[in-house]
């Protein structure tokens, strides 16, 4: 038993405080000072002193509220009203987490979406561009520096007249096209050594032998990443470099049964092609750069593709007209003789005139390579901005096995489709295991879901 305060109501509408001690009651009911008021014609005072007070009151059937009867309020209603209200905020908060965390999934899963279709993209365009680089380079054999300056300047003409159409629908802002040109000066650079040793090389290696050696693009790439993006790889992927480099040693001490082999083609046009990756490797690098400072430079905004594509195919067209001299010599083509060369180069690109004798296919097939290439080379860059420059290498080497088998196919003005020896065959299933062990990502590490579906898309940095 215990004291307390209690109020006792009176017909006359007087109170007073009474002290008393405090009974435990068989039963109680809780009622509000309004339900009082509406009782036994009670007439309470001090309303704001009520409301903020919940009554206590046993149930005694039938009798009037008398003393004794009412004990004194165990908590406010302002009381009350915080609890309920901080377990409302509590249960908004959770729904909000809820939702973030939905909308996060949903992000990510129409990221990987977007991810998965544009790698689609790539492969079938990759695989495209292998074979009709293989096929235009039959008309115009002799000529591969006249297809390199044609797709070059085809290039700036197209991308600056997307470019142009952008930039008045508004799509590509000033901001975008005040963006620093060195690193569009380099990329340019690098473009123009890749086209100029990769088509010299390609005239004089077999259509089978390309995709493979195509395989060091990811080892260079990997290296550097490493070296000018601070970036580490797990076990499993360096252990998927070795392997591809293996099978790229395999296929090239093996030969081929049909056409031209590595070996017949000297080691000169092998490491030339190999050479030309790596310059492929430093652009993908460097535009993969150049998407991340943009990122920084726009806050948080993207560079518009065909800014990357248009500047840099300009100062590519720039770089190998100086590059000329030297370019011509590496050709056999002595430079004072290169006004003939393009004339000639032009001739059987056209297909006409004395000089269209072995220019059959042409200008058909140039002209489906130029093409399908630029698709290529967009698709790539889209692939590249929207995850990594691994990813788009990934998807790249994925159309290998389906080039090797292209080239087996009896395509036109090739002849003689191309036969694999156990050797190159060998070599390609070794390529092909390196390339899985590397897009492995072991089970027993604990990772969220996002971190498991991105986790080719965002390499780990150091």
């Amino acid at each position: 038993m215990s004291t307390c305060w209690y109020r006792r109501f009176t017909p006359g509408g007087t109170q007073r405080l009474v002290l008393s001690p405090v009974r435990k009651l068989n039963r109680r009911i809780v009622i509000s000072p309004p339900l009082i008021n509406q009782r036994q014609g009670i007439d309470l005072r001090l309303d704001r002193w009520m409301r903020q007070r919940v009554w206590i009151v046993n149930s005694i059937g039938s009798e009037s509220l008398s003393e004794g009867n009412c004990s004194p309020c165990l908590y406010t209603v302002e009381e009350k009203e915080k609890k309920d209200s901080l377990k409302q905020s509590i249960v908004v908060e959770e729904e909000d987490e809820k939702v973030k965390v939905d909308g996060r999934r949903r992000r990510d899963r129409d990221r990987m979406v977007e991810v998965l279709l544009a790698g689609t993209a790539t492969v079938i365009m990759g695989v495209g561009n292998r074979v009709l680089y293989k096929l235009a380079l039959v008309p115009l054999k002799h000529y591969p520096f006249f297809l390199a300056q044609f797709a070059t300047f085809g290039y700036v003409l197209v991308y600056f007249s997307v470019l142009y159409v952008r930039y008045r629908a508004g799509i590509v802002t000033d901001e975008m096209l005040s963006l620093p040109k060195t690193p569009f000066l380099l990329v340019g650079l690098l473009e123009a050594l890749a086209a100029a040793s990769g088509m010299a090389a390609g005239a004089m290696l077999s259509g089978a032998s390309i995709p493979i050696l195509s395989q060091t693009f990811l080892v260079w790439q990997l290296l550097l990443s490493a070296i000018f993006l601070g970036r580490r790889y797990r076990f499993n992927q360096i252990l998927g470099c070795f392997l591809v480099s293996v099978g790229v040693i395999i296929t090239v001490a093996s030969g081929s049964g049909g056409g031209l082999s590595l070996k017949d083609a000297g080691i000169f046009w092998t490491l030339l092609m190999i050479t030309s990756f790596l310059f492929q490797a430093a652009d993908t690098v460097l535009k993969e750069i150049i998407f991340l400072n943009a990122s920084k430079q726009l806050k948080g905004g993207s560079v518009d593709l065909f800014i990357v594509n248009s500047f840099g195919s300009a100062f590519q067209a720039l770089f190998i007209c100086l590059l000329l001299p030297f370019l011509s010599k590496l050709w056999g083509v002595p430079f004072r003789q290169l006004p003939s060369y393009i004339r000639d180069g032009a001739a059987c690109f056209l297909n006409i005139g004395t000089l269209s004798n072995g220019c059959e296919g042409a200008p058909m097939l140039p002209l489906l390579f130029v093409i399908v290439n630029m698709g290529f080379n967009i698709s790539l860059l889209h692939l590249l901005k929207i995850s990594s420059a691994v990813v788009s290498c990934l998807a790249s080497t994925f159309s290998v096995p389906l080039s090797v088998y292209a080239f087996t196919l009896p395509l036109p003005y090739i002849g003689v489709a191309s036969s694999l020896p156990p050797g190159f065959l060998t070599g390609v299933a070794v390529l092909v295991s390196g390339l899985l062990f590397y897009s492995w990502s072991p089970s027993s590490t604990t990772t969220t879901t996002t971190a498991t579906t991105t986790s080719l898309d965002h390499p780990h940095h150091a």
